[in-house]
């Protein structure tokens, strides 16, 4: 799956991007100005390279919310020509792109949204479980996941950890008058994982033998270890459920505690 093998690297695959779509730009604009005589205002040419460089972080493998920013990176340095903006609007710029993809940076962890059709896909899943089961989201990011299903199952309990700050911030806003959902300001490593019977992930191939290795010690028979499209090198799902959504997304399960039923149980329970 080399798009989600490239995933690993998200800065470094946004800087190839924004590199290989200006030499592109600028070769099809030297063409077009000598073969046709054509010549662009500089604007023009940012939104091409900028266009460029979306398509090509797609075809890198990107995520969706690194869409806007390959789009507009070069666009707005032009715009910002002749605007004397404050030095300050920069920085705090750039440190809310720090805040919220921490995790990128210390433990190759982006930002990834679960898509809709993933999340219908993994309450139909979640359907099957008894009523008041217990249910961590191992990076909650933004906590769009994490309140949806805590909605889809008001007697379920439901926990996100999150170490991105400002991601963080927003996850624990958007749940905090939700009674069956809490939020910690905590690493997944630092998170015993013997008290739920769901784990769900969406983290990215760098952190999966660790957490596999985790989730065998900690996990009791039975529970359910669900990750959204990234594969535990070596070991073979239990369960996949394909998703139909444009990036061919995957629930892939595991019951690292034991053997149990299809519908989650313990095979004495």
């Amino acid at each position: 799956m080399p798009a989600l093998r490239v995933a690993r690297y998200p800065t470094l695959l946004a800087l190839l991007s924004q590199l290989s779509s200006l030499l592109v730009s600028w070769l099809l604009l030297l063409v077009l100005a000598r073969l046709l005589g054509w010549h662009v205002s500089l604007l023009t040419a940012a939104w091409l390279q900028g266009a460029l460089a979306a398509l090509i972080g797609q075809l890198f493998g990107l995520s969706r919310w690194w869409l806007p920013i390959n789009l507009g990176f070069v666009p707005g340095l032009v715009l910002l020509q002749g605007h004397s903006l404050p030095p300050w609007m920069l920085l705090v710029g750039f440190m809310v792109l720090v805040l919220l993809n921490w995790n990128a940076l210390t433990e190759r962890v982006p930002l990834y949204l679960t898509g809709t059709a993933t999340e219908q896909q993994l309450i139909l899943r979640l359907a099957q479980l008894p009523d008041s089961f217990r249910l961590i989201d191992l990076g909650s990011g933004l906590g769009g996941t994490l309140l949806r299903l805590a909605r889809a199952f008001p007697d379920g309990q439901f926990v996100g950890v999150e170490t991105a700050p400002l991601t963080f911030v927003l996850c624990w806003l958007r749940c905090l008058f939700q009674r069956n959902c809490r939020v910690r300001f905590r690493s997944i490593w630092r998170e015993p994982l013997g008290h739920y019977d769901v784990i769900y992930c969406f983290l990215s191939p760098a952190p999966m033998p660790v957490l596999w290795e985790k989730a065998r010690e900690e996990m009791r028979p039975g529970a359910l270890l669900i990750s959204n499209s990234f594969e535990v090198p070596g070991v073979e799902a239990q369960e996949v459920l394909p998703v139909d959504d444009w990036r061919h997304s995957r629930l892939l399960i595991w019951r690292p505690g034991g053997d149990a039923q299809p519908d989650g149980r313990t095979a004495s329970g």
